[in-house]
């Protein structure tokens, strides 16, 4: 079976864009990896409005990206933080890609606003693809895609 002939309405690529693919998502996301964690320094920070940020926000809690975590300044009722789970974290190799590519190809002349570095030696961090047997870093050519386990063939009256 080929590419062409597998079926994608259960394509995980798709699914994921479904979660986190709209621009607002990836910057709260993008926020959540460099520790923000209250409503309005998301709103101040990501400059959107409130209810486009509620919606986002809730979306990637219900999803189980973000959790929410109860907090009340004194005097103040109780508010939530919202941390990135787990799953959450998952994303941070997809995060540094992005800006991987972003700082090659659409940094400032000076070079990119942000660094992401190796805590123990200040060297900068790279998003790679390897193999899972260890044969290192790969490239396009040195990879195949085939059919996975819940691949389904396309039905030829739709094209899906």
């Amino acid at each position: 079976m080929t590419w062409l002939d597998t079926n994608t309405e259960n394509c995980t690529v798709q699914r994921t864009l479904d979660l986190i693919g709209e621009k607002w998502s990836m910057l709260v996301l993008r926020d959540a990896m460099n520790g923000v964690r209250r409503f309005d320094d998301f709103r101040r920070h990501v400059g959107l409005s409130e209810s486009v940020l509620a919606d986002r926000l809730r979306k990637l809690v219900a999803a189980g990206i973000l959790d929410t975590v109860p907090y009340s300044e004194p005097g103040s009722r109780t508010r939530h933080e919202y941390r990135l789970t787990r799953k959450g974290w998952e994303l941070w190799p997809v995060m540094i890609a992005l800006k991987q590519w972003g700082d090659r190809y659409t940094a400032d002349p000076e070079g990119p606003p942000l660094e992401v570095v190796h805590a123990d030696c200040g060297e900068q961090v790279s998003a790679v693809v390897v193999c899972g047997a260890g044969h290192g870093t790969l490239i396009p050519p040195e990879a195949r895609t085939r059919p996975g386990p819940s691949a389904r063939r396309t039905d030829p009256a739709d094209g899906r």
